[in-house]
């Protein structure tokens, strides 16, 4: 199976454009044509699997269209979007920011569907997302290092109660490096597909690696790639893998 792993921007762009006439206008821009392009890109993956951060889900910017769901219907996959912010939060309220959020798209049935909410940072949402053979997770992580710190406590709580092969993805944010993340890997077993620690931000000059695909020992990274396509501000990151069987007596 091929995994995509995007943060999109919410479509915005990137470039001199993005922040004219102000810096960081490009958010309030329309983005329905940048869109297109991040849709046509990620149709030449041709990916099973694609977990989306950033994702507008129809506000003004976005011609009142949700991204994730046009994004689905242009690949034929199925959805799982959710807010990024929590209903307490008064992000909620604004009709900018309460059409904010992450997306799974994929082309396999889907078993089951869950949202958590950390308790900590204002980027709070995991997605858990269930199909026949793997379940597969969506983060978003905090910009605040000690938020961070928080979270990953948190997440090693929901990887332990997963009981197939998992996929955990995401934004880490992880701008001190990616040693924030070793304690993280040696408590849940998980491993990074990105073994060479290639960086994926910022995607016109990459010089840190924020963007992470980790795994269960279960499966198998066959082929692992970030393609030099600037259509964010961070790299797309894209892997096939495998599931391995495991023996009967090891069940």
């Amino acid at each position: 199976m091929r995994f995509l792993l995007y943060n999109i921007r919410y479509g915005a762009g990137i470039g001199t454009d993005f922040h004219f006439p102000l810096p960081y206008s490009g958010y309030i821009k329309p983005s329905v044509e940048h869109l297109e392009r991040i849709t046509n890109f990620i149709l030449s993956v041709k990916p099973d699997i694609v977990g989306l951060v950033e994702v507008d889900a129809g506000s003004f910017r976005s011609g009142k269209r949700s991204q994730p769901a046009a994004l689905a219907e242009a690949l034929g996959h199925f959805q799982v979007y959710h807010s990024k912010y929590a209903n307490q939060w008064l992000a909620q309220r604004f009709p900018l920011l309460k059409n904010q959020g992450n997306a799974f798209l994929t082309s396999k049935e889907i078993r089951k569907q869950q949202f958590h909410y950390f308790r900590n940072g204002v980027k709070r949402l995991v997605i858990e997302m269930e199909l026949e053979e793997l379940t597969v997770m969506l983060v978003h992580l905090s910009l605040k290092f000690r938020h961070r710190h928080y979270q990953l406590w948190e997440l090693f709580s929901l990887v332990k109660q997963i009981q197939k092969p998992l996929i955990l993805a995401g934004d880490f944010n992880a701008l001190r490096g990616t040693r924030e993340v070793q304690l993280f890997l040696a408590a849940t077993g998980l491993q990074s597909a990105n073994v060479e620690n290639l960086p994926t931000y910022p995607s016109w000059a990459p010089r840190r690696q924020l963007d992470f695909v980790l795994h269960s020992p279960e499966i198998r990274i066959r082929k692992f790639g970030i393609p030099d396509i600037k259509l964010s501000d961070h790299l797309p990151v894209v892997c096939d893998f495998e599931i391995q069987r495991r023996a009967a007596s090891d069940k």
